[in-house]
C-alpha cells in the first residue's frame, strides 16, 4: 500500500526530510558533492537520509522519503551499508560475471532499495538482498563500481511507479554520487518479448540504452563487434524481402497486412524492419478493443449431428489436439522453430519405424524414443525439450500421444494416423477439436502486432541461418554497462586518476590484471605529501588488502620534496602512477571474483565466466558451458564429465562412439558459430 505524506510524518520521531520524487538528485538538489564516491555517499546519507531505529543483521539502514508531487504518495528509498568482512557473501557474483573478477574486494557495499508497494510501510526483513520483488535494487561498491540488480515497474507488480520513472531516479542518484561504472544484466521483458532484442532492432540499442547503457560482455563468446553487426543485420531487413521470404508459409498474409497497415499510417516511407517496429512502439492503438470471444465460439469445433444432443460424457468427449507448428509459436525456446519441427519429425519417424518393423501398436518409452532419435540428432537438450511437448500434437499426418501404459506403469509415446485415435477404430476428423491459429487484426492492439512480428520474424525467420545467428547474438548480449568517464571540472579542485603499483616482491603474488585506478580529489594548493596522504587514506578506506598501504613515491617526481605544491607541477585531470608497500597479499578478501583461479575455455569462444551455467572437465578441470556441451538447462549435470579434447586423447580410436567407451557419461558437443562479420 502507498504511504501518504501525513502517515510518513507520523511514523517519524521528528519531522522527516521530504524530497520531490521527480526532482530528487537533480544537479544541486539537494546536495552537490564534488569528491569521489566513498566521500559522496557519506554526505548523501548525512544530508538526504535518516538512520532507522533498527538494523539488518548489524548493518545500518537509512531511509530517504520521496514525495510523488502529482499523486501525493511517499516512496521510501532505503540505503543499507553492508560490511564485506561481516557478509555471508563477501565476493561479488555480479563483478565475476561482468569481467570485473580482477577488482580488489571493497570494504563496503551500499544497497539502494525501494520495496514493492505493499512493503513501503514495513521494516526491511530477512532476505532483503535476495528479494526479487523490489521495485529497485542497486548495489554500489565503495570504489564507485556497482550493479543494478533488480528493477520492477508496472509489469513487475507496482501500482504506482513505472519502470521508466524508477530508472530515471536510479540514474540521477548514480550521477549525483559520481559513480564510475554501473552494470545491469538485461532480462527485461514485456509480453514475453525480450526488450534487448526488440528495442535493439527498433532503436539500435537496448531499453536501458536510453540511459546510456551499452554492451559490456556477451555470453557464449559474443563480442561487441558481433553484437553491433547482429543489430545492423536485423534492423536492415527489408519489409518487401520479408514478405517474399515468408511467401511459402501460412502466415504470409498476416505479415503483409501488418506491414501495409503501418505503412498507410506512417507519414514517412517504411522500408526496413527497424522502421516498422519503431513506429509501432511509438503509436498507441486507435482501434476499439477487440471483443473477448466466448471460449466455445473461439474454438473451431466441427460437430456431427449427435454433438447437438445432450452433453457427452467425459469418455465421449473429443480429443483436443493441435498442430505442433502452431504450438511451438507460443513457446519461449532458445531453439528456432525449424529445429523444433525437425526434431518432432525425427521422433515421429522413430515411432513409425517401431510400428512397421514390429507390426505392433504398442508405444515406446521416453528413453527408447530418445535413443532412436539420437541417431539423427546429437543435441539431447533439444530432444528432451521437444519430448516434453509431444502430447496430443499433430505432426504431418499423425497425432503423437503420451500416456502411462496400465500394464507396465511406464510413460509411453504412441502414434496414430489422423482418423485413427483411441482404440484404433476409425474416428472422423470432425470429432477432433483442433485449436486454430488465431487470426490477427492489424491495429486492433499495437502490442499484439509487435508480438506477432517478434515471434515470427525475429525468432522464426524461415531458412535463414544469418538471421538466426544474429538474433541469438543479440539475446546472448545481456550484460550492459554505463560509464561516467573521469573529467576535470571547471572548479578550483585538482583531480587525478591514481594507479598504485606494488613493490617488486609483492607484484609476484598478483595473478590477475590490475584494476582501474582511483579517482582522487585534493585542494588547489595541496602539496606532494598531502597527495600521498590522500591516496593512502582513500585506499585504506576502500580495499581490504590495502589497510596497511604506504605510498612511497610518485613516478616522474623523483627528488621532489613532499612540501612542494602540486599546482603547476602536475596538470589536473591527468593520470599518475605511484609505488607503495604494505599490500596484504595473504588477505582472504583479495579479488571480487574469489580466491579460485579457475580456467574457462569453451568451444563457443568464451574464456571467462559470463554468468551462464558451466561444467568443468573432470580431467583437465577447464570450464565450459553446459549448453555448448549438449546439456540442456533443465537437465542435471552428469556425475562425471569429460570434455571432447580429453575424450579424444583418452580414446582416440573410439572418438565417434556415443558413449565414449561406455565407462563415462559424456555429454555430446555441438559447435556454436558466431560468424557475423
Amino acid at each position: 500500500m502507498s504511504i501518504s505524506i501525513l502517515e510518513a510524518c507520523k511514523k517519524r520521531k521528528r519531522r522527516p526530510k521530504l524530497f520531490g520524487f521527480h526532482t530528487f538528485a537533480d544537479p544541486g538538489c539537494p546536495i552537490n558533492p564534488t569528491s569521489h564516491f566513498s566521500d559522496n555517499i557519506r554526505v548523501f546519507l548525512r544530508e538526504c537520509a535518516e538512520v532507522e531505529d533498527y538494523n539488518f543483521h548489524g548493518m545500518p539502514i537509512w531511509c530517504t522519503l520521496l514525495v510523488n508531487e502529482n499523486r501525493g504518495f511517499v516512496v521510501p528509498v532505503y540505503t543499507v551499508e553492508e560490511s564485506v568482512k561481516d557478509s555471508a557473501k563477501p565476493f561479488c557474483d555480479q563483478c565475476r560475471c561482468t569481467g570485473w573478477s580482477n577488482h580488489f574486494v571493497s570494504k563496503r557495499r551500499y544497497h539502494f532499495i525501494i520495496p514493492i508497494d505493499e512493503e513501503w510501510n514495513k521494516p526491511l526483513g530477512d532476505g532483503v538482498f535476495d528479494d526479487q520483488t523490489h521495485l529497485l535494487h542497486g548495489m554500489i561498491h565503495c570504489n564507485g563500481f556497482g550493479h543494478l540488480i533488480g528493477l520492477n515497474g508496472i509489469e513487475g507488480g507496482s501500482r504506482y511507479l513505472c519502470g521508466r520513472e524508477i530508472m530515471d531516479l536510479w540514474d540521477r542518484i548514480c550521477t549525483l554520487l559520481r559513480t564510475r561504472r554501473i552494470t545491469v544484466e538485461d532480462s527485461s521483458r514485456k509480453r514475453c518479448m525480450d526488450l534487448r532484442l526488440l528495442h535493439g532492432v527498433a532503436y539500435g540499442h537496448p531499453w536501458f540504452g536510453r540511459w546510456g547503457y551499452k554492451f559490456c560482455l556477451g555470453s557464449f563468446g559474443v563480442k561487441e563487434i558481433n553484437y553491433k553487426r547482429a543489430i545492423e543485420i536485423l534492423g536492415s531487413l527489408e519489409l518487401d524481402q520479408i514478405i517474399h521470404d515468408f511467401g511459402c508459409t501460412d502466415i504470409c498474409t498476416e505479415i503483409r497486412s501488418i506491414f501495409q497497415y503501418y505503412r498507410d499510417l506512417s507519414e514517412t516511407q517504411l522500408i526496413t524492419l527497424k522502421d516498422v517496429l519503431r513506429i509501432m512502439l511509438t503509436l498507441k492503438s486507435r482501434a476499439p478493443a477487440p471483443k473477448v470471444l466466448n471460449t466455445a465460439s473461439s474454438s473451431l469445433k466441427l460437430s456431427s449431428r449427435r454433438s447437438l444432443q445432450s452433453r457427452p460424457s467425459l469418455k465421449d468427449k473429443a480429443t483436443k489436439v493441435r498442430k505442433f507448428s502452431s504450438f511451438i509459436a507460443n513457446m519461449d525456446s532458445r531453439w528456432p522453430a525449424r529445429r523444433l519441427e525437425y526434431a518432432a519429425e525425427v521422433i515421429v519417424n522413430a515411432l513409425k519405424e517401431k510400428r512397421e518393423t514390429e507390426c505392433t501398436h504398442e508405444g515406446m518409452t521416453r528413453q527408447e524414443v530418445r535413443d532412436a532419435a539420437r541417431m539423427h540428432i546429437g543435441d539431447t537438450g533439444l530432444l528432451d525439450y521437444v519430448l516434453k511437448s509431444m502430447n496430443n500434437v499433430i505432426v504431418g499426418n499423425h497425432v503423437v500421444r503420451r500416456a502411462v501404459n496400465p500394464a507396465t506403469r511406464i510413460l509411453e509415446y504412441t502414434l496414430r494416423e489422423i482418423g485413427k485415435l483411441g482404440n484404433g477404430n476409425p474416428v472422423s476428423d470432425m470429432e477432433l477439436e483442433i485449436i486454430p491459429k488465431l487470426s490477427i487484426v492489424p491495429g486492433a492492439d499495437v502490442y499484439s502486432d509487435v508480438v506477432y512480428l517478434y515471434r515470427n520474424v525475429l525468432l522464426n525467420y524461415p531458412d535463414s541461418e544469418l538471421v538466426e545467428l544474429a538474433t541469438r547474438a543479440v539475446l546472448d548480449s545481456k550484460h550492459l554497462v554505463k560509464e561516467w568517464p573521469f573529467s576535470d571540472e571547471d572548479d578550483q579542485l585538482l583531480r587525478f586518476v591514481c594507479h598504485v603499483m606494488p613493490s617488486s616482491s609483492e607484484r609476484e603474488n598478483f595473478t590477475r590484471e590490475f584494476p582501474p585506478g582511483e579517482f582522487i580529489v585534493v585542494p588547489p594548493y595541496a602539496t606532494v605529501g598531502e597527495l600521498k596522504e590522500t591516496v593512502e587514506r582513500t585506499l585504506k578506506d576502500t580495499y581490504c588488502i590495502m589497510e596497511q598501504m604506504i605510498v612511497t613515491e610518485i613516478e616522474g617526481m623523483d627528488g621532489i620534496a613532499d612540501e612542494e605544491v602540486l599546482f603547476g607541477m602536475i596538470e589536473s585531470g591527468s593520470e599518475i602512477w605511484m609505488r607503495g608497500t604494505g599490500m596484504c597479499m595473504e588477505n582472504e578478501f583479495k579479488y571480487e571474483g574469489g580466491a579460485e583461479n579457475w580456467k574457462v575455455n569453451c568451444e563457443c569462444g568464451a574464456v571467462d565466466d559470463d554468468g551462464e551455467r558451466m561444467i568443468a572437465c573432470d580431467i583437465c578441470e577447464v570450464w565450459q558451458h553446459t549448453a555448448c556441451s549438449g546439456i540442456d538447462d533443465s537437465e542435471t549435470v552428469p556425475p562425471l564429465f569429460v570434455c571432447p579434447k580429453c575424450c579424444a586423447m583418452l580414446i582416440p580410436a573410439r572418438l565417434e562412439s556415443s558413449d565414449c567407451g561406455g565407462s563415462m557419461e559424456l555429454a555430446p558437443v555441438y559447435q556454436v558459430g558466431m560468424e557475423l562479420y
